[in-house]
């Protein structure tokens, strides 16, 4: 017994959850508080002395990786947030279409063999 949606209901659920995402982006940066300011008043990354002492330390990978988890977390905050949820939208769309669209049925082997004798030999 097949488990497959219909062409139909794949791209109603396609388009809803490309509504769903959207609006909630939407709601998102309508909503969207400027980032809290840091605490200690400056950022230590804006420093060359801190960069530097972390190359010691670390190396340049070190320095990278919290380049890194900076800017990753500062995906997850404010007008980005709501840009980071559009295209996680965009993504999820496409994957559930894809993993749920049919493959198309293969050639039989026996009847390709049929419609072509020389085939065989």
């Amino acid at each position: 017994m097949s488990a497959t949606l219909s062409p139909a209901r794949i791209r109603a659920a396609t388009r809803a959850i490309l509504v769903l995402g959207f609006a909630a982006a939407v709601v998102i940066s309508l909503t969207a508080k400027p980032p809290p300011g840091n605490p200690l008043g400056y950022d230590p990354m804006d420093t060359k002395r801190y960069l530097r002492d972390m190359e010691v330390y670390g190396g340049k990978a070190n320095v990278l990786a919290a380049q890194f988890r900076g800017w990753f977390d500062s995906l997850w905050h404010g007008r980005r947030l709501a840009f980071t949820v559009a295209v996680l939208t965009v993504m999820a769309a496409f994957a559930f279409k894809f993993f749920t669209t049919p493959l198309p049925p293969a050639p039989d082997a026996a009847g390709a063999d049929q419609e072509n004798p020389s085939a065989r030999e």
